[in-house]
């Protein structure tokens, strides 16, 4: 098949080993954040951050959240590139949504007479909300989304990448506590460009199952 899509994902891979030298540019970058930015949600909530490691002391401190667990992806934190905190609302609320509502008004998407009846689609977050006000399951799921729209534009800009859900999110809790502000974090994504040498994952054939055992047309 020709098609530019199945081109970005065929190339695309987990990269094992990052390359230190090499860094991302800035016009990439501002593409890379613009695309995580656009990243589609349920009714359009947005319940997340984005925080991106990109200095010494940024990394260092994601390489201190090691200490405990998941030392297999440590390597990722100085090597790569950039490495960035899918972070989501454990917690969202009415007044998360107004936000939302508000930008929506500023932008034309909505009417200000409209305003209150743009409040209907929180009936989505009312329904996966527990007695608490906690929602942490929906709003995470929402990163992950984010998560897949990133990985596809790195794979656009020809740029590696590597899912880490080998994080550990309660060390990240407490390191990052001032920038998180409430945020969890359970998934990372390290990117950059891989390392030519020691990246044994970048040889070798993509494989998947076929068509036929995962797709259903009706």
């Amino acid at each position: 098949m020709t098609n530019a899509i199945i081109t970005d994902l065929e190339k695309r891979y987990t990269a094992k080993r990052y390359d230190a030298t090499k860094r991302v540019p800035k016009e990439d970058l501002a593409v890379i954040y613009e695309a995580m930015r656009l990243s589609p949600s349920s009714i359009n909530s947005q319940p997340w951050k984005f925080i991106v490691i990109e200095s010494d002391q940024a990394k260092q401190r994601m390489h201190d959240t090691f200490a405990n667990k998941f030392q297999f992806n440590q390597p990722h934190i100085n090597a790569a590139s950039h490495i960035v905190l899918f972070a989501y609302n454990p917690k969202y609320t009415r007044e998360d949504y107004a936000k939302v509502v508000d930008q929506g008004i500023v932008d034309g998407r909505t009417k200000a007479e409209d305003r209150e009846a743009a409040f209907g689609g929180y009936a989505f977050v009312d329904l996966n909300t527990d007695e608490a006000g906690n929602n942490a399951a929906w709003t995470k799921s929402q990163t992950y989304l984010a998560l897949g729209n990133t990985m596809h534009s790195l794979a656009r800009l020809g740029i590696d990448s590597t899912p880490m859900e080998g994080v550990d999110s309660e060390m990240i809790g407490q390191i990052f506590a001032k920038e998180l502000d409430g945020y969890v974090c359970d998934v990372a994504l390290a990117f950059g460009y891989h390392h030519s040498d020691e990246d044994y994952n970048a040889k070798l054939p993509k494989s998947r199952l076929a068509a036929e055992q995962v797709l259903q047309v009706l």
